[in-house]
């Protein structure tokens, strides 16, 4: 239906299979095809159901259960019967195990241990290639699947005889109006653990393995209906199995793309204040890009999708700070203390194992947890040992030089919030904690394209009236910066259909564009006029000094800011609009520059009604700035170490007087 429904919860099998006979028959009225998933394995390992049956058809042992396995709404079945007198079938003990009770049942083995599985295997193909966690001969104890299949198999028999189910990969479903496909939720494990809303973990599963399979284009959905080997018609599969990554980023939830009008400016308004803009921007982004998981060593610089939950303390036990001598000690008194020595040492990693008599002494190296009996300890420096005893004076506060569990992190805090970018002391505190793993935001895949005739690329032959495109290696190393996947789409002709063709080309491979040039109203600023036809252009004049015009819009549902082609426009457009907005497509939320306000090592006189930023750097505790306001002196980008910004309004700044400083840094950007 192209709409994420809730989970039907059914009490009893009798009352799922008397659902999902009514849903078959909705979905064949309503002209719709259906797959159907069931987590529990469809077939045995090879040669059981022969053994059993005299036939390698799975559905005869399917008809076979049916006769046998009796059910009804209050749970009661006779599964362990059943699967006693499969076992009895086969020499020795097994192949099914595991009973809530040792002495019922007596052919069924209470352990594994003893079962050979020499004549039939213990797991299927699609078990090893899934990595699955339980046998179908399991009955018993977590996780099983074993009483499920004998449960499940019967049902299946009954509701495949509908009309229109076939059942996957036993029969051929081309054409089949409802296929039955045997599912397992560990396949997408990883999208499992990033949902921490749900109580109930059989929900989360439900709906994110519907939600995979339903995003799935439908040629990839048929490769995986493809996809097995000539062990699966006789022992079946699990959908999915070998593809984990696939599954796994389509049950991620994407978010919606942006609203046509997102930068549509209030009727009226012809030049827009800085401010505005950057509320403008604030209120109408939103998170573009998936989750994903991954190893926590490759984390760093990405942004965190989910709070990071501590899933153990730090430290997880009391140990101490320093080497010494540990106690208890509220044992001990003052002056002159002499106490004899517990024969061992608790080091790090090497606790001690027994307990310290009170008014007793132990060995303890740094890290080391502390010893039962010890809540204090004595530095090295301040005893003195020999005969078997340490001496020392008091007295000392009870806990000195030790560290108490939980004191940084307590078990089920939250140590990082979702939005952060990932530094090195983040992935620190995440190992401490009891992570090897994280879901973060999908790196934000920026593309970057400049368009112009009378560009070429840096070192190439130039002719007459043309010059080197510096915006490209600046915006592209930028993006770099910022933590971004940038990709590089060249240059453009000024011609709309050499332009558009790669703006289709750049919204295919990116989340977001970035251009530089043809933002204006000129005859060649064909980017304006092009993001104008499609309906969703807006070409902001912002009361700013430098880059005044900003082009803003959708191009095939991808965001664009085509920013001025002067390089020093380009730069203060990126950093001051550009970047807080890609931040909040990337995941990581809106963030404001940090500035500092700094005494003035220039005199400046500003007219009213635009807002300046200034290439400035700090020297002797004043900030600088370039010696020219051109915005075609390139050198003052490299000059500079960040941006002096002047406000809207008139000002007259002179030496020492007060001005709003911002490092690169706080843009995120190392600078010239």
């Amino acid at each position: 239906h192209g709409v994420e429904e809730e989970p039907i919860y059914c009490r009893s099998r009798i009352e799922a299979e008397a659902w999902l006979s009514a849903f078959i028959d909705a979905e064949q009225t309503a002209g719709r095809r259906a797959l159907i998933g069931f987590d529990f394995p469809f077939g045995y390992p090879k040669g059981f159901v022969r053994h059993v049956t005299g036939s390698d058809d799975p559905f005869a042992f399917w008809a076979w259960l049916e006769a046998r396995i009796t059910d009804n709404a209050d749970g009661e079945n006779n599964r362990f019967e059943v699967a006693e007198a499969l076992n009895g079938l086969f020499d020795g003990p097994g192949p099914f195990w595991g009973k809530p009770d040792r002495d019922c049942w007596p052919g069924i083995p209470y352990r594994k241990a003893g079962i050979s599985y020499e004549f039939v295997s213990e797991r299927r193909e699609a078990d090893l290639v899934a990595k699955a966690a339980s046998s179908c001969f399991q009955l018993f104890y977590n996780p099983t699947v074993g009483s499920q299949v004998l449960m499940g198999l019967p049902m299946l028999e009954r509701l495949r005889r509908l009309k229109g189910v076939s059942v996957w990969p036993f029969e051929d479903v081309a054409d089949a109006n409802v296929v039955f496909a045997e599912i397992w939720p560990g396949v997408i494990e990883p999208a499992v653990k990033a949902v921490t809303t749900d109580a109930i973990r059989d929900r989360v599963q439900v709906r994110l393995m519907a939600r995979a399979l339903a995003a799935l284009p439908v040629c990839d959905l048929a490769g995986l209906l493809a996809d097995v080997g000539n062990a699966a018609k006789e022992e079946a599969w699990i959908l999915g199995a070998g593809h984990r990554d696939k599954l796994v980023a389509a049950a991620r939830l994407t978010p919606p793309p942006l609203r046509d009008d997102c930068f549509a400016l209030p009727a009226g308004v012809e030049w827009t204040p800085v401010d505005d803009a950057l509320a403008l921007l604030r209120d109408r982004m939103t998170p573009v890009v998936g989750i994903e998981t991954v190893p926590l060593m490759q984390a760093v610089g990405r942004v965190l999708a989910v709070d990071v939950v501590a899933k153990r303390s730090n430290p997880p036990h009391a140990n101490t700070a320093v080497d010494g001598y540990g106690f208890a000690g509220a044992s001990v008194g003052e002056g002159a203390l002499v106490l004899p020595l517990v024969e061992g040492r608790a080091a790090a990693g090497v606790p001690f194992d027994g307990v310290v008599p009170e008014g007793q002494a132990i060995r303890v190296l740094t890290g080391a947890d502390l010893p039962n009996g010890v809540d204090t300890v004595v530095l090295d420096e301040d005893t003195r040992v020999g005969d078997g005893h340490v001496a020392f004076h008091g007295p000392l506060k009870v806990g000195a030089n030790t560290r108490k569990a939980g004191e940084d992190v307590v078990s089920g805090a939250v140590a990082l919030a979702a939005g952060r970018v990932l530094t090195p002391a983040d992935l620190a505190l995440s190992a401490a904690i009891g992570h090897g793993l994280l879901d973060v935001r999908a790196r934000l895949r920026v593309a970057v394209l400049s368009t112009g005739d009378e560009i070429v690329d840096p070192g190439a032959a130039v002719n007459a009236g043309q010059i080197f495109d510096a915006n490209r290696p600046m915006l592209l190393s930028l993006c770099e910066q910022f933590g971004y996947a940038a990709v590089d789409m060249g240059r453009a002709p000024d011609r709309r259909d050499a332009l558009a063709a790669r703006l289709d080309e750049a919204a295919a491979a990116a989340d977001v564009i970035l251009t530089s040039g043809g933002a204006s109203a000129g005859d060649e600023d064909h980017l304006s006029a092009l993001l104008r036809e499609t309906g969703a252009m807006q070409e902001w004049r912002i009361a700013l000094k430098p880059g005044r015009p900003l082009a803003l819009g959708l191009w095939k549902g991808k965001p664009v800011f085509g920013l001025p082609g002067n390089p020093v426009a380009a730069l203060v457009c990126t950093l001051v609009f550009a970047r807080p907005a890609m931040q909040v497509m990337a995941g990581a939320g809106w963030s404001d520059p940090q500035g500092f306000d700094v005494p003035a090592a220039f005199e400046k006189r500003k007219k009213p009604g635009r807002r300046e930023y200034l290439r400035a750097r700090m020297r002797n505790g004043q900030a600088e700035v370039f010696k020219s306001e051109g915005s075609g002196r390139i050198s003052g980008l490299s000059w500079a170490e960040g941006l002096v910004e002047l406000p809207d309004g008139a000002v007259h700044v002179k030496p020492g007087d007060p001005v709003r400083y911002i490092p690169y840094a706080s843009f995120g950007y190392s600078g010239g």
